[in-house]
């Protein structure tokens, strides 16, 4: 599948060997700067071309709240909805539908802030309530590079960590929920740390064995990724650097030399044995939230963090390209690629190249612009959408 072009010649205007995964239309109300809004897609890779802060990336995130996570901005629920001005009723919620196409046949899709106010997601699938996000990880997996990723290779281990997760989710849907899991009861243990009361030695235990078996688990979905996905990331592909993974961490180092039962009891005692530490630094001094991913461009032999900013930028739409090829593999379909401004980075050699392995790999991509121009590689593969204050049109 992954290597069959699409075409377009389907009656009625969809795609011939369309992917497998594709979002057959989405309907915005109160979303950012959109009041409502719906899209129709054909089963080709998606572009929104118009001019800055028109509202593209605004669809984009729209999009990324089909799979599970807090989107590709990582905002705030109440941050999402519409703010309105002037004399204007308030806007009464936000949320997001759509219909996708699966190898299952077609699902519906409802998101939104939680009706009753409080900073969580309500999920519908199919019209029927979800019991949480991992409920949509087993319908749509997504993957996205947006500009605020340009420095990921430079910056702090923190976003290389949830740009890393969020590959696993793709992968793992459960995974989602052993992050939000273990980070609560990191931040359970830290706030009784910090209180002037003694703590109470039972309840920290308790917190401290969740957090092992949680932590643990989490380090070895991200091992399991990182083996997984570096056979993809160091093929070929023209003119994209063939990118090395590496994932560093003391759990992981104990996965590697022991089993998981007896990685879970070594973090357990460390967590224990750093308390008085850990009340002083107000954070552990243990567990996966201080693992590390690096990349390496295997051609020059450099750390990503000593490449160019073109040179970085490549190595990221090689890893991204690498993980729909692995999804393509595991899950028998590819994920939705979500490229924000992308196209406009990349010299003309790799830009066509991206444009010729997107179809090949069977994806929806949506990807956005300011000049409709630079799109010209996709040719018929792409169905071309304007977009302009809060409202979007087909140009073809």
């Amino acid at each position: 599948m992954a290597d069959a072009p699409l075409t377009t010649d389907r009656p009625g205007g969809l795609v011939a060997n369309a992917p497998a995964l594709w979002v057959r239309w989405l309907r915005l109300t109160n979303v950012r700067n959109y009041t409502a809004a719906e899209v129709r897609c054909d089963g080709r890779c998606v572009v929104l071309t118009g001019p800055n802060g028109a509202g593209k990336t605004n669809l984009l995130e729209a999009v990324s709240f089909l799979a599970p996570g807090r989107g590709l901005r990582r905002a705030r629920l109440s941050e999402v909805e519409r703010a309105e001005t002037g004399d204007a009723a308030p806007a009464a919620g936000w949320g997001i539908a759509a219909e996708v196409e699966t190898p299952d046949g077609p699902r519906e899709i409802g998101t939104g802030r939680d009706p009753n106010g409080r900073e969580r997601r309500a999920v519908r699938i199919d019209g029927q309530a979800a019991g949480g996000q991992q409920a949509l990880g087993d319908v749509v997996a997504a993957t996205w590079l947006t500009p605020q990723m340009d420095r990921l290779f430079q910056e702090g281990p923190a976003a290389r960590r949830r740009f890393l997760d969020r590959l696993v989710f793709g992968l793992d849907p459960a995974h989602a929920t052993r992050v939000n899991r273990y980070e609560h009861a990191l931040r359970e243990r830290a706030r009784i740390l910090r209180q002037d009361a003694p703590a109470d030695p039972a309840w920290l235990s308790a917190l401290e064995q969740r957090m092992a078996e949680q932590g643990v688990a989490i380090a070895a979905a991200r091992r399991q990724l990182v083996d997984r996905l570096g056979a993809h990331a160091e093929r070929d592909l023209g003119p994209f650097p063939r990118a090395g993974l590496e994932l560093t961490g003391e759990v992981e180092g104990w996965l590697g030399e022991t089993s998981a039962l007896v990685a879970e009891e070594r973090l357990t005692a460390a967590l224990a044995a750093s308390r008085a530490r850990d009340r002083e630094t107000g954070g552990a001094a243990h567990g996966p939230h201080r693992s590390d991913l690096a990349a390496r461009h295997l051609e020059r032999g450099q750390p990503g963090s000593l490449c160019s900013t073109g040179e970085q930028k490549a190595l990221l739409v090689a890893i991204v390209l690498a993980h729909v090829r692995l999804l393509t593999v595991e899950r028998g379909f590819a994920p939705l690629v979500l490229l924000d401004e992308v196209a406009a980075h990349l010299d003309a050699e790799r830009r066509d190249a991206l444009f010729t392995e997107l179809p090949r790999l069977g994806a929806q991509a949506w990807l956005t612009g300011t000049d409709p121009a630079l799109f010209a590689g996709l040719g018929e593969h792409a169905q071309l959408l304007a977009v302009e204050a809060g409202q979007v049109r087909d140009l073809k």
